[in-house]
């Protein structure tokens, strides 16, 4: 590559518009100029010599290996009063560290190598697949963060977002690992934050922070790159489509997120080794007792990989069989059964976890956090498409409020209406509920009234937005919810599990939490160090 020297008015009106606040800045500059340059390998013959006072400059020829050696010393030798304003040296390289990550995520096309103190702290080779891309992402963010790596590639309108964001349940309580590029400029804009904290408004504990490396690709006329002077916020053009169109993108990507579909169990599987399933003729009803969605078919896969629908009672019979059967010993497994992912049902531990064993483990449940979740999905569901079922009170509830309350119901009860409630006001200081959703029906009706009318009065307004109204269906999933202590039966607690399978979001309740927690044969031996 042939490099052109510039005039020295340009050098210094170029110089004019950059400021040396610490050595990464330097870095930056020095990387950027590689990037600009447009290849991998720069080709340098040449040296020059400058102290900053020099009208012109001598370049003459050098003795270099292939490839390009910058060195910089004295940086604030012409303004000594700047050396005061720096950190100690250990600060100042993180600085600089953290400056190489974010250029290392921008441009995976090229190798990053990083010696500090003769030893070598950083190694990256360019990447060529997305394997490699994760590879990259975890020597800069950690090992664990590979580990619960969500990949997101979303399209539409001339937009495309790909990358990685990290499960719920793996959050930090700083925003220091967040990476989001466009066009491949690292940028940290307010549209891009608020997109980023609704996807994940009711699946991260509170005071938390999400991981995330994503690259958003869209035409460079529709981004200003140049409304701050670090270049670190953009302006787009259309930005509430761009806000929508991440929120939706991430919205999704972690909606998806389910247990795994269910498995045929090879012919060796553990549990075969402990449990013939057989068909029992015990009756059971096939209506569940705890509010769930519509039934599921399970399937059941032959050797040939064929599958055969099976009936709500053929499935609650092997259920039921299989808990009954699991601490038999002597038992001889005579065929291939299908294993939900989630496992089957086997207690309920102190009347609040579910244990239940998969093909290659055991689950842990929080009852009450995942029917919680899987009640707040529902509800949402039914609110949105305005299909909320309500079922009429026996005897009308008389509810005394105060003054401001009342006016709050009578001024709106459409938005009641929509939530499955007939509540209406019936005096100064007193309201009368005539139907509940039926999701509800079960609860304490009055103190969810009170408590939602709580939530309405410190947000105002009953014409709200979507995170307050599903704020407000929160606290109706909370209530409607398996309490904790009340003890399930067999039959109750896999008709949970199933559910949790099928709900968006379920593997973290509305407040954050994880809802179940999975141990494999590994590590199950790790715990009890066997194999050593």
């Amino acid at each position: 590559m042939r490099i052109k020297a510039l005039p020295p008015q340009l050098i210094n009106q170029i110089a004019a518009g950059e400021v040396v606040e610490r050595p990464a800045s330097v870095v930056k500059e020095l990387v950027e100029n590689c990037f600009d340059a447009g290849a991998t390998q720069i080709y340098l013959g040449w040296s020059v010599s400058a102290d900053g006072s020099e009208q012109l400059f001598e370049i003459s020829p050098a003795s270099h290996p292939q490839g390009t050696t910058v060195e910089v010393r004295d940086l604030f030798y012409n303004t000594p009063a700047r050396r005061k304003f720096l950190k100690t040296d250990k600060t100042e390289y993180a600085h600089i560290e953290n400056l190489i990550h974010r250029l290392a995520l921008a441009r995976t096309d090229i190798g990053f190598v990083v010696q500090h103190n003769q030893r070598e702290v950083l190694n990256l080779k360019p990447v060529r697949n997305e394997a490699e891309h994760l590879e990259r992402l975890a020597a800069i963010l950690g090992p664990e963060f590979q580990q619960h790596a969500i990949a997101i590639e979303f399209s539409a309108s001339g937009l495309r977002l790909k990358g990685w964001v990290a499960k719920p349940t793996f959050s930090r309580s700083q925003a220091d690992m967040q990476f989001f590029y466009v066009n491949q400029r690292l940028v940290r804009d307010k549209l891009i934050a608020h997109a980023v904290k609704q996807a994940y408004q009711d699946v991260l504990y509170h005071g938390r922070h999400p991981l995330f490396v994503l690259y958003l690709e869209m035409d460079p006329a529709s981004v200003d790159v140049n409304a701050h002077p670090t270049k670190m916020e953009v302006r787009f053009r259309e930005g509430r489509s761009v806000h929508d169109f991440l929120f939706q993108a991430l919205y999704r990507g972690l909606a998806d997120q389910r247990p795994n579909s269910a498995l045929e169990l090879a012919v060796d599987s553990p549990i075969l080794e402990q449990v013939n399933i057989q068909q029992t003729e015990l009756p059971l009803s096939t209506e569940r007792s705890i509010n769930a969605p519509a039934a599921y078919q399970q399937q059941r896969f032959s050797r040939e990989g064929r599958a055969d629908p099976l009936s709500k009672i053929q499935i609650a019979e092997q259920m039921q069989a299989y808990s009954r059967l699991i601490p038999e010993t002597e038992v001889v497994a005579s065929a291939v059964q299908a294993i939900p992912p989630l496992g089957l049902a086997i207690a309920h531990i102190h009347n609040i976890y579910i244990l239940a064993e998969t093909a290659d483990g055991i689950i842990l449940v929080d009852t009450h956090a995942a029917h919680e979740r899987i009640s707040y999905e529902r509800l949402k569901h039914q609110y949105a498409q305005q299909t909320m079922v309500s079922q009429p009170l026996l005897l009308p509830l008389k509810l005394a409020v105060n003054p401001s309350e009342a006016e709050m119901v009578e001024q709106d009860p459409e938005f009641w209406l929509n939530l499955g409630f007939e509540l209406n006001r019936s005096g100064p200081t007193a309201l009368i509920l005539r139907a509940v959703p039926a999701l509800l029906s079960k609860t304490d009706v009055e103190k969810l009234i009170r408590d939602i009318l709580a939530d309405l009065s410190v947000e105002g307004s009953s014409r709200r937005s979507e995170e307050t109204m599903n704020a407000v269906l929160a606290t109706m999933a909370c209530h409607g919810s398996v309490r904790a202590k009340r003890r399930l039966t067999i039959e109750e607690m896999n008709a949970l599990l199933r559910d949790i399978e099928l709900t968006e979001r379920s593997g973290q309740c509305n407040h954050g939490r994880p809802t179940w927690i999975k141990l494999n044969h590994q590590e199950l031996d790790r715990f009890f160090m066997r194999g050593k």
